[in-house]
């Protein structure tokens, strides 16, 4: 079994809610003819409108959703890449190695509690697999359990793209967090006062400042139905 991730760009003035539907009435059922299990859809829509201030986009048309699921080869992908590209103006697939440090069950069929933070990343330039893998499993899983109120933590390591184009990435990250957090910056950072929160995002920015490239990072606060 393989797992595959597929980033979609769409319109930015689509609603969220139109992108939704297709996805997860149209797309998911092919996907699942096709032989895909574990079909998670991540979009951006109504419920995660508070999360336009901590976005950060840069394509054009922008990503707006993300789907995964799990194969049992990835050579298979065909079926499945055709049944998202009539939902996409844009598609990215990855072929990725999952692990999951913080673990939840959301329920199958449904809206997940929360909001899924679905960031691209990639290394600092220089840095050796080595380096850069043991700063990402061990030094920054310690903080960002340590310093926000996370509720599921994926790491997604990219193994290669599966499509033509695709940008170069090293990670998919995907963080869940209480939907307040979107809008309070002491719900992320699981605290109470201004002094605290300060430390807790010092301590957070002197990790990621470690290994990530801010230039071409990718962070979208999307909506979570877990399809299985």
């Amino acid at each position: 079994m393989e797992k595959l991730v597929y980033l979609i760009d769409a319109d930015a003035a689509l609603p969220g809610g139109d992108l939704r539907e297709g996805l997860v009435e149209k797309a998911a059922p092919a996907l699942r003819a096709a032989g895909a299990s574990q079909i998670a859809v991540n979009v951006e829509d109504e419920h995660v409108a508070a999360g336009a201030a901590v976005k950060i986009s840069r394509n054009d048309p922008p990503i707006r959703a993300m789907v995964s699921f799990w194969l049992d080869s990835a050579d298979d992908r065909g079926p499945c890449e055709n049944a998202l590209s009539g939902h996409a103006l844009g598609l990215a697939g990855y072929l990725v190695v999952e692990s999951r440090p913080m673990v939840h069950h959301p329920p199958v069929g449904e809206r997940a509690p929360g909001a899924n933070l679905v960031t691209c990343i990639n290394r600092v330039p220089g840095l050796s697999d080595e380096e850069f893998f043991d700063h990402w499993n061990n030094e920054h899983r310690k903080v960002a359990l340590e310093t926000q109120s996370t509720t599921a933590y994926v790491r997604n390591a990219v193994v290669r793209a599966l499509t033509p184009g695709a940008p170069v990435r090293d990670g998919i990250v995907e963080e869940t967090f209480p939907i307040e957090a979107l809008s309070n910056p002491h719900v992320w950072y699981n605290c109470d006062n201004e002094e605290e929160y300060q430390r807790r995002l010092a301590r957070m920015m002197e990790s990621v400042q470690a290994f990530l490239d801010f230039e071409p990072m990718v962070s979208i606060p999307m909506s979570e139905y877990f399809l299985g």
